[in-house]
């Protein structure tokens, strides 16, 4: 059974200290000490007594964007079922494991670690309710089936088709995880690979706060603004109300 999931906002080494001050102060949090190796992991705390932490900050040496971890009280069964839906363990110690999805998308699988309740939504500068909400992972048409199978299988959750946008379908939520995970078929072929998504009681109050933080607008979606936060990645503002 899935416990408990986290979404990692992963950025170069060189941009951790400003993704750092833009993602804290868009979700309301402190960043806890740095770990790792290399110093390259970092928590995002929410306000005491808010809910449980459910982000992470890596710094990572290529590449960039978002991932998941996925929390299971059976770690070992998890990860036969990563194996037997085509997906694949790349390194792994006694609780936590490296993966693949069967298009070559990362996540983590590890033990439950005790996450309970999910942060309420943040009240920005703006005035308005907004929270990071979802990871979107970003699909190609050839592998969309086989990957959303994957997802469904390892998590033990059903997949939700989106009502009003035939590309988006979502992964039954988890009522004690606030981190939903969403699934968008892409116009194109390339690999899988994934952003975050925050909700928004007013977006547009919420886009001119974030720009007013060092973010970028992209692009007006149908329900949504695409921006680049100060490190140069996509991530959507969503016009949906975060309490809902």
């Amino acid at each position: 059974m899935i416990r408990w999931i986290w979404a990692f906002v992963d950025r170069p080494e060189a941009d951790f200290e400003e993704s750092a001050r833009f993602w804290t102060a868009v979700t309301g949090t402190t960043l806890s000490a740095r770990r790792g190796e290399r110093g390259e992991f970092a928590t995002l705390l929410p306000a005491e007594n808010a809910g449980d932490p459910c982000l992470k900050l890596q710094g990572v040496i290529s590449g960039g964007g978002a991932h998941l971890d996925l929390e299971f009280d059976d770690f070992e069964g998890a990860l036969a079922r990563v194996v037997e839906l085509g997906g694949a363990v790349v390194a792994r110690d006694e609780v936590w494991a490296y993966a693949t999805s069967p298009s070559g998308y990362g996540l983590c699988v590890t033990t439950w670690n005790g996450g309970t309740r999910a942060p309420g939504a943040f009240v920005g500068a703006d005035g308005v309710r907004s929270r990071l909400d979802q990871v979107c992972i970003d699909i190609a048409p050839s592998v969309f089936d086989a990957e959303v199978a994957f997802w469904s299988g390892v998590s033990g959750s059903e997949v939700l088709p989106s009502s009003r946008f035939a590309e988006f379908s979502w992964l039954r939520p988890s009522e004690e995880s606030l981190v939903k995970v969403l699934f968008q078929r892409i116009g194109e072929e390339r690999p899988t690979s994934a952003h975050l998504d925050v909700c928004c009681q007013d977006a547009d109050a919420t886009r001119a706060w974030h720009e007013a933080l060092g973010a970028e607008y992209v692009a007006e979606g149908a329900n949504w603004f695409v921006m680049r936060d100060p490190a140069g990645f996509e991530y959507c503002l969503i016009r949906h109300d975060p309490e809902s």
